[in-house]
C-alpha cells in the first residue's frame, strides 16, 4: 500500500498561478534546455519546509523517442531530477543558499506508476534535515492524476 501524501492536496488550489513560474526557475537553478525539468512551483510553506512543483510532461521531451517506442514512459531517473530540481530550488530561492547545490544522494526510491507525455507531473517535497551551507535532505514525491507515481528521499550538498 502506498503511503500517504506528504501534504494534503486537495487543500491547495492546483489550478492557480505559479508562484514562481519557469522563468524564475530558469534564473535560480543552472539546468537548461533538455535537463531543465521544473516548470513552476505551485505552493511553498517556509516554515513547514514543504513545497509544490510541477514538471508538464509534453511529447517533445528528449527520451520520448526512445524510451520506450510506441509507448513513451518517463525514465525514473528524469523523475528523481526534477525532484532534486524541487529542492535546489527551494533551498536556493526560499532559503537563501547561494552558489550550486548538487545531487549528493538517493535512499528509498519506489516508482509506483507511469508518466506519459500529456501529463502533469506535482512534485511535493518535505526538507527533514537542513545543515545550511552543507547538505539538505528532502523527502519527496511525484503524483500524476492523483496517483503517487514515486517517492523517495534526496540529499543536495553545497558544491
Amino acid at each position: 500500500m502506498p503511503p500517504s501524501l506528504l501534504f494534503d492536496l486537495s487543500e491547495l488550489d492546483l489550478s492557480s498561478q505559479p508562484v514562481f513560474d519557469k522563468e524564475t526557475v530558469c534564473r535560480v537553478n543552472p539546468q537548461q534546455y533538455e535537463m531543465q525539468h521544473l516548470d513552476g512551483i505551485l505552493w511553498y510553506d517556509k516554515d513547514k519546509a514543504c513545497i509544490l512543483g510541477f514538471k508538464d510532461v509534453t511529447p517533445n521531451e528528449f527520451w520520448v523517442r526512445g524510451h520506450i517506442p510506441g509507448r513513451p514512459l518517463m525514465p525514473g531517473v528524469i523523475q528523481i531530477e526534477a525532484a532534486a530540481q524541487l529542492l535546489s530550488f527551494f533551498v536556493k530561492q526560499i532559503y537563501q543558499e547561494e552558489g550550486f547545490v548538487g545531487f549528493g544522494g538517493i535512499d528509498r526510491a519506489k516508482f509506483r506508476a507511469t508518466i506519459e507525455p500529456g501529463c502533469r507531473l506535482y512534485l511535493l517535497g518535505h526538507i527533514t534535515s537542513a545543515r545550511p551551507g552543507r547538505k539538505y535532505v528532502c523527502d519527496v514525491q511525484g503524483v500524476v492524476k492523483d496517483t503517487l507515481a514515486f517517492e523517495a528521499t534526496i540529499s543536495g550538498l553545497k558544491v
